[in-house]
């Protein structure tokens, strides 16, 4: 695992911590990333023990996001725009061979670990979209998977479909994180993605999928995000999400957000 902390980046694996004395992302775009951080965890420079303080795992990489990857994304989004006239535009897209993909955030409105992830003022109808992300180097290889929150507004996207960038994109609106699992493999499509919603100490919601639900494979999203553009520090990209609430649920101040994609681990954060 790798993880950018306050105290710079460390690598971890089977118990040892390492800090690794480079920037993010000059760490995510060596060519020899695996070997790299191995020779570091077997060296003296050993990290301190306890509790890492935790900070998003991106340094100038962009946020993008892929959408309608699962069947239940696809039929969610068709429902919430059926009175705009939009929902037929969800169904081509799931079927289609160019993916949906959006521009989701900047580093600065990423927010990591135990931080406070937000609700827009004008949404009356907002959920979590929990989601494989992955870390993908400057050449297009992906270097590693983590957790990611796509919040969403989604009376704002379902009142008309050009509405997404402000259903999607604004401040603290997406959470990514503990750290990355740098691997070039592919993670087995019975990988769990689970999460759960806890208000005033009770559970709200909790629903589960796993990747075999995915149509479009990981790099093919990033072979379509990398045609005709280019990520000179690498980007994070979101792989698109197969659990919905219903639609009488919408997130409240306070509300407790877990989502578990082992072996990653989990991410968590808190609604205001």
């Amino acid at each position: 695992m790798l993880f950018r902390t306050a105290a710079g980046v460390i690598a971890e694996r089977g118990g040892r911590r390492a800090r690794v004395d480079a920037s993010w992302d000059a760490v995510i775009n060596r060519a020899d990333l695996g070997q790299y951080l191995a020779q570091a965890l077997e060296g003296p420079a050993a990290a301190a023990d306890g509790a890492l303080d935790l900070l998003p795992p991106i340094g100038s990489q962009e946020v993008w996001a892929a959408g309608v990857t699962y069947f239940r994304s696809r039929t969610a989004r068709m429902e919430e725009s059926r009175d705009a006239g939009g929902g037929d535009f969800y169904d081509r897209v799931y079927s289609a061979e160019r993916p949906e993909l959006f521009f989701k955030a900047t580093p600065r409105r990423v927010v990591g670990q135990g931080a406070f992830v937000r609700v827009r003022q004008d949404s009356k109808w907002s959920v979590p979209e929990p989601e494989l992300a992955l870390v993908v180097n400057a050449r297009g290889e992906i270097v590693g998977y983590t957790i990611g929150n796509d919040m969403s507004a989604r009376d704002i996207e379902g009142e008309n479909p050009l509405y997404l960038p402000q259903a999607k994109v604004y401040s603290e609106s997406c959470a990514i994180g503990p750290g990355v699992l740098v691997s070039s493999d592919v993670l087995p499509p019975e990988t769990p993605i689970d999460l759960t919603v806890t208000r005033a100490g009770a559970e709200a919601f909790r629903g589960s999928t796993t990747l075999a639900s995915m149509r479009r494979t990981p790099r093919e999203l990033v072979a379509f995000l990398y045609r005709e553009n280019s990520f000179p520090d690498g980007c994070v990209l979101l792989t698109g999400t197969g659990i919905v609430p219903p639609d009488e649920f919408t997130l409240r101040s306070g509300d407790h957000i877990r989502i578990a994609i082992p072996p990653i681990g989990t991410l968590e954060n808190t609604v205001r």
